[in-house]
């Protein structure tokens, strides 16, 4: 029998009630959840002799099971006759002293302050069905009411699915009065499944308004947040960031809900926050695998990724993790990310902390009582020691940390929190950098100082490993100097580069130390990046390298206004990220690959030069028009793909008949290498030139 309305205004409607218990009979409807369900919020918020008004109580059993474990003064109103009828019949003999009142409870008959809390199981709900003036009216009639007949320091607690509509009237009304206004998720409410909407999973919430007494002239509004997992509320800032943060957890139910009934919904993650502070500190993905073969034991497994290689490709995208899931051969893997800034302990307390959480996404089909496993890399949670925290004008909030690698070994990293996944800028720490040789250095030093000596830090710049190369776009870049064709003699020759793009100066500084003939000008629009570049990774400018502080089209439009006297580089670098997240390509910014700024580019390129382009694009359409727009400027173009990354680094050339074939670029490249080899050169046994241009295409 469906006792469900045809729309949900008529919840306000009597006839619709007494209809519908006239139908129902005398078994009890529950709406939101049972007495066992709700029973900790309920003990909580309303103690045993105080005396309650529940309004709208319907034929729910709530109001009994409170009587039968010690709460006695409860009186009873509804709508409805037919309803006080039967539960007047119902209780009389059970419970003498509970009452049940045929009432509106827009129009109330108790004095002014009668009670000390108001229970509302669902009834809000059923009245705030929509948001039009006369259901408005009458929403504030109730609300008036229930704050009359509620004495100072009374609690109006309201069972609810809290709508956004109904939390907005809901807080809004009673933080006007000056009353305190909390809103409390009720314990394992996501598991509880609405039969109006079998689809969704939607959670439970109890608004908790404690009223006040009014203080004339005072403009104090309290809103806090009682998740179930949290032993103490959050104070929210206002009435906005309470809806956000109840808005937060329904989006979370409901995605567990559709995770428990499907086996696959695409790309999903999100965040799990610290319960005091609000601040993220995991983030989870979910990673589905349709083709592993399901067993008892492959049904569900959670990785945890040692902090500071999230930023990798196997963890930190899609693909990667994708490829990750199918490795380890589970239907479904939940890849866990450690947020700069907190706290672990340890591996056990972060499985321990996370336990109750994510088996809330355990798929479909799941055994109960399954143990799930957590696996990670190397058994540790790794290290991750953030040296500088700051905020630059132009790029937002930055740090500065040093994570350890896979081989033990330190980097240091750039990271913009704006997308606190990518990696601006990494350098290689020299190896006798570690940090207890650092603690103990610094003992050391406090030792042999005088007395009155201050104890000044070292230049965190000076531990840089200044011959390492750690971003393989930057490899890649290097290896373009081979299209240079006599790459034997770019040691002994000079060589005119511009570099747009700083961060953290690897790439300038890289040329600038191997290339002894070089002559670099760089191109930064953000001076805190120089900043940076200087103190934080080895950077310096000399007679040989300088930097500008401009905005790399600026400078490019200058220098091609010249006339005649303006500069012709050999080489131009373009490693420039975007600061709109929005755009389809993140690297470079679209005006730097507009036609008429890459006719300003080929006007200060040697006829022979090369221009080296860093590209991040992951639309496909925009990419190919890029192409096709280089290709138009420079005939001859070459792109190389980074693998494991988006990256893709382009060559651009002015003349086809440069055009090398594969065995002859190769040849350079290696040529290239054999030079960069010699003794005092520096160079790094990684580096194989012509491994980066192997796969190298020809548009």
């Amino acid at each position: 029998m469906n006792l469900l309305p045809k729309s949900s205004k008529e919840f306000g409607s009597v006839d619709y009630w007494e209809k519908f218990f006239q139908q129902r009979g005398k078994k009890a409807f529950e709406w939101y959840g049972t007495y066992l369900e709700l029973c900790g919020v309920l003990h909580k918020y309303i103690k045993p002799r105080e005396k309650v008004l529940v309004i709208g109580c319907g034929n729910s059993e709530l109001s009994e099971q409170l009587y039968d474990v010690g709460y006695r003064d409860i009186v009873n109103i509804d709508i409805s006759e037919v309803v006080i009828k039967q539960m007047k019949e119902c209780n009389a003999t059970r419970r003498p002293q509970m009452s049940f009142l045929k009432m509106d409870m827009t129009q109330m008959e108790f004095p002014d302050a009668s009670f000390q809390v108001v229970l509302d199981k669902g009834t809000l709900d059923a009245v705030l069905t929509d948001e039009e003036e006369k259901t408005l009216q009458q929403v504030d009639r109730m609300l008036a009411e229930v704050g009359r007949v509620l004495q100072v320091g009374g609690r109006y607690l309201c069972i609810s699915l809290a709508q956004a509509h109904v939390l907005k009237k809901a807080v809004g009304h009673f933080s006007r009065e000056g009353w305190m206004v909390r809103v409390h998720q009720v314990a394992n409410s996501q598991d509880q499944v609405l039969e109006a909407e079998p689809q969704f999973s939607l959670p439970v919430f109890a608004f908790i308004m404690t009223k006040f007494r009014p203080v004339p002239g005072s403009a104090l509004q309290i809103f806090e947040l009682c998740a179930q997992e949290q032993g103490k509320p959050v104070r929210l800032e206002s009435a906005e960031r309470l809806a956000e943060a109840v808005r937060e957890r329904q989006q979370y139910a409901w995605l567990c809900s559709q995770l428990r009934r499907k086996a696959k919904l695409g790309s999903v993650s999100l965040d799990l926050c610290d319960g005091d502070t609000g601040e993220p500190r995991y983030t989870l993905h979910v990673v589905d695998s349709p083709t592993v073969k399901p067993s008892r034991d492959n049904h569900f497994a959670i990785f945890i990724i040692p902090q500071g290689r999230e930023t990798e490709w196997l963890f930190g995208m899609d693909e990667g993790r994708k490829q990750l899931a199918a490795s380890a051969g589970f239907r479904r893997l939940i890849t866990v990310a450690l947020h700069r800034g907190q706290q672990y302990e340890s591996m056990d307390h972060i499985q321990a902390e996370l336990s109750a959480r994510v088996m809330e996404l355990a798929p479909a089909g799941m055994p109960a009582q399954q143990q799930v496993p957590f696996l990670s890399v190397g058994g540790d949670i790794g290290v991750r020691t953030v040296q500088h925290q700051d905020c630059s004008a132009l790029s937002g909030n930055y740090v500065i940390e040093d994570v350890q690698g896979d081989d033990k070994r330190y980097f240091r990293r750039l990271i913009f929190l704006s997308n606190r996944n990518v990696v601006q800028s990494e350098a290689r720490l020299l190896k006798d950098v570690s940090y207890k040789a650092q603690k103990k250095r610094k003992k050391d030093r406090k030792k042999q100082r005088p007395a009155d000596a201050e104890d000044l830090p070292a230049a965190p710049g000076q531990s840089i490993d200044k011959s390492y190369l750690c971003c393989e776009h930057h490899k890649a870049m290097i290896a373009g100097l081979a299209l240079l064709r006599n790459p034997e003699l770019l040691l002994e020759m000079p060589l005119a580069l511009l570099v747009v793009g700083l961060g953290g100066g690897s790439l300038p500084l890289f040329v600038h130390d191997h290339f002894p003939k070089s002559c670099i000008d760089a191109v930064e629009i953000d001076p805190s990046m120089l900043e940076v570049a200087t103190q934080w990774f080895g950077f310096s400018q000399s007679d040989r390298m300088k930097v500008h502080i401009a905005d790399g089209l600026d400078y490019i439009a200058s220098l091609a206004g010249g006339g005649e006297a303006r500069p012709c580089y050999d080489v131009i670098m373009f490693d420039v990220d975007s600061k709109d997240p929005t755009l389809g390509m993140s690297c470079p910014p679209p005006a730097f690959v507009e036609q008429s700024f890459l006719q300003n580019v080929k006007s200060i390129l040697t006829p022979e030069g090369v221009f080296i382009l860093n590209l991040v694009c992951r639309d496909l359409g925009l990419k190919d028009s890029v192409l096709a727009g280089l290709k138009a400027v420079f005939p001859l173009l070459y792109v190389r793909r980074i693998e494991g990354e988006v990256n893709e680094i382009l060559f651009c050339q002015l003349h086809p008949e440069q055009k090398l074939a594969t065995p002859e670029l190769l040849e350079t490249a290696q040529a290239l290498e054999q030079t960069l080899r010699k003794p005092g050169r520096g160079w790094d046994d990684t580096y194989v030139l012509s491994d980066m241009l192997k796969t190298v295409k020809i548009v």
